[in-house]
């Protein structure tokens, strides 16, 4: 039996994530900014189906708007299909197809999680046979978020967000997450962050967010929700402030921008609360999911 005859096609799944704190240092010479953050894999999810081809092509499809999203060599998810080609010195090619779930420029890492769902279809299907470790390093080399994308569950990242360790997080957190349709470009957000000169040198995720994480207690999460690039953000969408103050003030313990938004992520005690806020932002004329993390990381399905 051929491999293409023992692998028609592999499905991968990957997950979005929220940021529950994100503090962010100066921009360095290169044009990053140190981080420390704390991300949270979430049950909205990015399939991917990686089949054998003689070159390399992508499609698209999904309930949410994929006009903006590329399909050409720009695309991450191929990016990380040639990349593993390249790394592992391959000579076939694959199409991917892609079911996209999570907003786009949303701020809550979708394409990352292509990528991520990229390498680890690639490698089944290719037989290329790398490790969790090579393939985060890999990934990092196509952005900061898809080591995390690879690993999902709670972790604490530094560097540029992709340097990794698990944190223990108990139970499970309830979330309420509120895209736009407009997205808002992450160079931006940034940009605007870089007007004000008050960022810490050395930023660090504090006690009380690993504390929260592993008491499993969303309430005291809650107070420890934290994001450098909210105020940015807003800065730039001041219209998403009010849509935060109706789910802070309709059943949210708290609300907070995912990443570099658009879009809101709102932590909610429990899963009723967390359904009843989401139907009173609808009723609000607003789209609301209900997610929860920690989820796992990319894997075949």
């Amino acid at each position: 039996m051929t491999l293409v005859e023992e692998f028609p096609d592999v499905r991968v799944r990957a997950p979005a994530k929220i940021n529950v704190f994100l503090a962010a240092g100066p921009r360095a010479d290169d044009g990053y900014h140190e981080l420390a953050t704390a991300f949270q894999a979430v049950s909205l999810f990015e399939d991917i189906i990686a089949s054998h081809s003689d070159g390399f092509s992508l499609s698209i499809t999904g309930p949410i708007d994929t006009s903006s999203v590329p399909t050409d060599d720009s695309n991450l998810a191929l990016r990380a299909a040639r990349l593993l080609a390249e790394h592992t010195e391959y000579g076939g090619g694959v199409h991917i197809d892609i079911r996209k779930e999570v907003p786009v420029a949303g701020g809550m890492a979708g394409g990352s999680a292509d990528a991520a769902a990229a390498l680890v279809a690639c490698d089944v299907l290719w037989g290329t046979g790398l490790s969790m470790r090579e393939l985060q390093a890999l990934g990092s080399r196509l952005g900061a978020d898809v080591p995390f994308a690879l690993m999902g569950g709670t972790a604490i990242g530094t560097g540029r967000g992709d340097v990794l360790n698990p944190a223990l997080a108990r139970g499970r957190f309830e979330w309420v997450i509120v895209p736009n349709a407009l997205g808002l470009s992450t160079p931006d957000v940034y940009r605007e962050f870089d007007r004000q000169d008050d960022s810490p040198a050395a930023p660090a995720v504090p006690s009380e967010v690993l504390h929260a994480l592993r008491a499993g207690d969303a309430r005291m999460l809650a107070e420890a929700l934290h994001n450098d690039l909210q105020a940015p953000a807003l800065r730039l969408r001041p219209d998403l402030a009010a849509v935060l103050e109706y789910g802070e003030t309709n059943g949210a313990l708290a609300g907070i921008v995912s990443g570099s938004g658009p879009t809101l992520a709102f932590l909610a005690e429990n899963r009723i609360e967390a359904r009843s806020l989401q139907q009173s932002l609808e009723r609000a004329g607003h789209e609301a999911l209900t997610v929860y993390g920690p989820v796992h990381g990319a894997r075949v399905v």
